[in-house]
């Protein structure tokens, strides 16, 4: 719809008298020409007060009110780009944008723990093979990095959906580290080529396509290609990675895979043809990022599970690669916190308290780390905790940061 915005073309430097325009805030009525501007008046977000704010000469700017954003219910945490609408107003505008602020340079931070995660096993694997020693690189599980991989393209294109750019970073970082790693595997003889040369196509389409869906540049059709592709292959993986934990306690079976593929495909060609409801399309559509967040969910379960079987193998575990784990997850969880991305929330929690701090206790339990160690890890841990959902409290104006959790587990109210 358009509508007119009336500034003034010189201000007399007097106190002119306010008159209620048509969006509902007060301007100044001097010798006012008209500009019309597109703005929808059924959907006031903050991106179209930006909009009118640039516009404007700065004299004449409307009295534009911050707006907060609007948690919506954990089931529809994959909706692009939810949290920048809303109507409420904001106690404290200012405090409210330094912190989204600041939470959005603590997400971009975490990069450098996760980098820091694969440096040594990079590292490692290309002194092997400078040695000629290629027999060494033959220890590293690539079918399970792989499934790793498959998560960390799926979760960029979640991140793409909302524009989270700093989750994007962090994923697309996961992605070509653990490609690199690949590489020094097909070099040695370690993984196959043909795979290999299969996952390269894979890595160097995904991020493409993510980034130019980023910068709205990719056709829609391609988009829905690609969409098909990791929601098959992450709900297809899922169930086969789960099942092949608990082996040799259960049989060696590929019936859980080759079952999931079967209904992954199916469920994609009915809600294509439009043979869903809207919400069975909107759960297809949410499938390929909560099986990505789930497999990595999925990774200190397994842990865990090795641990339990063997406890000798705890003592090889690294103490540095497990904080490192839970620092880099701990960076991203207050930004997930605020703009109530419960998918986002749950996997980086997930890992902070089964694959970094749970891990962190089986090490001090079997004295592999000091108690100096174990008690800072704690009390960093759970300080981090309470002020970040303090903090997140703070500035949407509640009371108590259950609120917080509330909102992120239900939407509003």
């Amino acid at each position: 719809m358009l509508i007119a915005v009336k500034p003034p073309l010189a201000s007399n430097g007097a106190g002119a008298p306010l008159r209620r325009n048509p969006l509902g805030f007060y301007s100044a009525s001097i010798h006012l020409k008209p500009i019309f501007l597109s703005v929808p008046l059924n959907n006031p977000n903050p991106q179209n007060c930006r909009c009118l704010k640039q516009v404007l000469p700065h004299s004449s700017r409307l009295n534009l009110p911050h707006r907060r954003l609007t948690p919506v219910a954990a089931v529809d945490s994959d909706v692009p780009q939810s949290h920048h609408q809303g109507s409420e107003t904001l106690r404290d505008s200012k405090r409210f944008e330094e912190w989204n602020s600041l939470t959005a340079k603590f997400s971009g931070a975490a990069n450098i723990p996760f980098m820091l995660l694969q440096l040594p096993q990079i590292i490692l694997n290309a002194r092997n093979l400078l040695a000629g020693n290629k027999t060494a690189l033959l220890a590293v599980p690539w079918l399970g990095m792989l499934t790793g991989l498959l998560g960390n393209l799926a979760l960029l294109s979640y991140f793409a959906k909302k524009r989270e750019k700093e989750a994007m970073v962090i994923q697309t970082l996961g992605a070509v580290t653990t490609y690199i790693v690949f590489a020094q595997l097909a070099i040695a003889g370690a993984m196959p080529l043909p795979y290999f040369a299969a996952t390269s196509a894979v890595v160097a389409f995904g991020l493409l396509i993510n980034f130019m869906n980023y910068f709205n540049v990719l056709p829609v059709q391609i988009l829905k290609i690609w969409e098909d592709f990791i929601t098959v292959g992450g709900f297809s993986i899922l169930p086969q990675v789960m099942w092949s934990t608990f082996v040799p306690f259960i049989p060696n079976s590929i019936l859980p895979g080759a079952t999931a593929l079967v209904a992954a495909l199916l469920a994609v060609a009915l809600a294509r043809a439009g043979k869903l409801p809207e919400r069975g399309v909107k759960f297809v559509g949410a499938l390929s990022g909560w099986t990505a967040t789930l497999l990595f969910m999925w990774m200190p379960v397994s842990q865990m599970w090795t641990n339990y079987l063997n406890p000798e193998n705890i003592k090889g575990l690294s103490a540095l690669t497990m904080l490192l784990a839970l620092i880099g997850n701990g960076l991203v969880l207050p930004r997930a916190l605020f703009i109530r991305d419960f998918m986002w929330f749950l996997g980086s929690g997930w890992a902070i308290l089964l694959y970094g701090y749970a891990n962190i206790v089986c090490l001090y339990c079997c004295n592999g780390v000091s108690r100096e160690f174990f008690i800072a890890a704690t009390a960093g841990l759970f300080s981090w905790i309470g002020f970040f959902f303090w903090r997140d409290s703070v500035v949407y104006g509640f009371n108590s940061p259950l609120t917080s959790l509330k909102e992120l587990l239900f939407g509003s109210s």
